[in-house]
């Protein structure tokens, strides 16, 4: 089983911040209690770590936000475009295969997006059987999908500015 605990992605001390990032979040609605809980969590660890420019898109589900995050990014001016992008949603299997496609979908989304654009997207997108396993995930025994998502983040700008 993933586990945070197995790696060192909450060390934040290789001199990773960019003091002047500009992070956009793009949650779902879907989902929201755990959703606004991944978002709660990543905007508080990104201003501990410093960062001003957070912004925040919300659209309606997963299968949405690769056509947000390409539309936020097409549409900013040179000098306004964030240095990272953050998905954050929530699947829950249910009784049809519906989840299988939409899981597939975002993946595939943004993965295309992390090819494509010159900017990471970060996948925090909670992919899970249960409301039980989200939960876990939002602060619970699996750690917060939120945080670790700031930091993977910062630490994928830096790698992109080196």
């Amino acid at each position: 089983m993933a586990s945070v605990s197995n790696s060192k992605l909450l060390e934040t001390g290789t001199g990773i911040l960019k003091k002047d990032a500009c992070i956009v979040l793009v949650k779902t609605e879907w989902n929201n209690a755990i959703t606004d809980q991944l978002e709660m969590g990543c905007v508080a660890e990104l201003e501990k770590q410093g960062v001003k420019q957070i912004t925040v898109l919300t659209v309606p589900g997963a299968i949405e936000i690769p056509f947000a995050i390409r539309s936020c990014w097409s549409k900013a001016g040179k000098k306004e475009r964030p240095d990272a992008f953050i998905a954050l949603g929530c699947v829950i299997k249910g009784d049809t295969p519906h989840f299988e496609y939409v899981c597939r979908s975002v993946t595939d989304g943004i993965t295309q997006l992390n090819l494509t654009l010159p900017v990471p997207v970060i996948f925090g997108v909670l992919t899970v059987n249960t409301e039980e396993q989200a939960i876990e995930r939002i602060g619970g025994k699996h750690g917060h999908k939120g945080e670790e998502a700031a930091i993977t983040a910062l630490k994928m700008i830096a790698i992109n500015r080196h």
